[in-house]
């Protein structure tokens, strides 16, 4: 298996920021606060401890020494499905925590689908990691950000129109080269 803190840098840079699918990632992909973190534990009880253990780092740490954590789950629930309950249990861990406001949690998967969607639409590849990830992002840091970006709520239309541009055969063989050592 690849080493999954390469393979998410790989994604980050190759899909990401390439594709400039987010465009708040750019900065902090490239200086030092971006922490990527991975829990290799097989169990959902594990994984969610791993959670709050990078919760309580984040709100531990100042904006410039971890200004967004990706979390990512080596051994992750396979299945879409399982994730969402996954992320279900980390919402309500957030919200019990009383960070609801304060943190934001943010979630990719390797086949991750929008609801509504046909199964075969390429809006799917915005929100696909190569692993099963849960991104933490400070809501004070993104409050910051969308101040000064004009239209933040278009962001995914077009995103998925730069998917559909580039076509299903270009969007796959980029999904394809990440899982390539």
């Amino acid at each position: 298996m690849t080493d999954p803190e390469r393979i998410t840098r790989r994604w980050l840079t190759d899909c990401v920021l390439a594709l400039e699918l987010c465009p708040f990632a750019g900065p902090v992909v490239r200086d030092e606060s971006l922490r990527i973190a991975v829990s290799n534990a097989a169990e959902p009880e594990t994984q969610l401890q791993d959670f709050l253990q990078e919760l309580d780092l984040i709100q531990g740490s100042s904006e410039e020494a971890i200004s967004t954590t990706l979390l990512v789950l080596a051994q992750g629930p396979a299945e879409f499905e399982d994730f969402l309950d996954l992320i279900e249990n980390a919402q309500s861990l957030l919200e019990r925590a009383g960070l609801e406001g304060v943190v934001q949690l943010a979630h990719f998967h390797p086949h991750y689908l929008f609801a509504g969607e046909p199964e075969d639409g390429l809006s799917h590849f915005t929100n696909r990691a190569p692993l099963p990830t849960l991104h933490l992002i400070r809501e004070s840091m993104m409050s910051r950000v969308l101040e000064s970006f004009p239209n933040p709520e278009a962001i995914p239309a077009r995103n998925i129109a730069r998917l559909d541009e580039m076509g299903r055969a270009a969007v796959e063989q980029r999904w394809q080269a990440l899982h390539q050592d």
